[in-house]
């Protein structure tokens, strides 16, 4: 995800530094010309704005507190602001901009007076951070959203404001949860309909032209056989592994749970994609629940 925004940022003409631990990844980078460094300190050291994209909550508070971390040079900073696209819980997104809320900048900017950070979680996976057409859910102040709102659509096609600090993380996990639930719905659905003797291609025509339309049966539909060009047609392989999507779940979960909001289909899904990992599918696409949990056949 983030070699191809960063590989975005540089064609739209940004001066662009990279890090990341993986050697493989920077080496690609500098021996396109393109400037790595060895730590986050050392991209924040060189940088105006800095991006991240990172794997999980851990990861994110590493880079920003850790060792040689982003914020690892004291309270004085150089860049003004950091936008971080990692998918996370909002407390951590929130424990983030608390602390560079007690920072200031090293010298005046001009156009900003404090360094500020922005929550910018994306959705549309690889393909979409390729084509540069992501959908960021931004978090923070508005003035930091309008200044990278140029930076943002250099890498996406849409940006959209949810409002304070931690609300971008609070909008991904909330369409990741209701997108795992709507794949399990139709996956359900379609895996019933055969065992009735429906073909899925007759629901799918079905669906999409009725009340039962969504993207999980007409733009990634999970029945091998109906569609073209999406995971279920290549075995499952590429796409949202089912690994990331417990993971989410789990966010999802442990937010609602931090606030005393009870969600049982949400659980019920994080349960289906924790079996689903247990069996060995932790690397599949998440739309292999049909065939892995469901036991649905392939469209002849």
């Amino acid at each position: 995800m983030g070699s191809h925004m960063a590989r975005n940022l540089i064609t739209a003409g940004y001066k662009v530094t990279v890090h990341d631990i993986n050697e493989n990844s920077m080496k690609k980078f500098s021996d396109d010309g393109i400037p790595t460094k060895q730590s986050p300190l050392e991209v924040s050291m060189s940088s105006d704005v800095v991006i991240t994209m990172l794997p999980s909550s851990s990861h994110v508070l590493e880079v920003y507190n850790g060792t040689n971390g982003l914020l690892g040079g004291g309270s004085h900073l150089g860049p003004w602001l950091y936008i971080d696209s990692s998918t996370v819980d909002p407390q951590t997104s929130r424990k983030i901009s608390t602390a560079i809320s007690r920072c200031h900048l090293k010298e005046n900017k001009g156009y900003a007076e404090n360094p500020m950070i922005l929550d910018a979680p994306v959705s549309g996976g690889v393909p979409a951070a390729e084509a540069a057409k992501l959908t960021f859910m931004v978090g923070g102040l508005e003035e930091a959203y309008l200044a990278a709102k140029p930076l943002l659509l250099s890498m996406g096609k849409r940006a959209i404001y949810c409002g304070g600090a931690g609300n971008g993380s609070a909008a991904k996990i909330c369409n990741n949860m209701a997108m795992a639930i709507s794949m399990l719905g139709v996956s359900e659905a379609f895996a019933l309909g055969q065992n009735l003797g429906i073909k899925a291609s007759t629901l799918t025509d079905i669906f999409n032209c009725s009340s039962a339309r969504c993207w999980s049966s007409d733009t990634y539909n999970p029945v091998p056989g109906v569609m073209e060009g999406v995971p279920s047609s290549r075995n499952y392989d590429g796409g949202f592994t089912s690994k990331l999507m417990a993971k989410d779940l789990d966010l999802a979960m442990a937010s609602a749970s931090g606030v005393g909001f009870k969600c049982p289909m949400g659980s019920e899904a994080l349960e289906i994609y924790r079996k689903l990992c247990g069996d060995g599918c932790e690397l599949k696409d998440f739309s292999c629940a049909f065939r892995h949990y469901y036991a649905g056949k392939d469209e002849e």
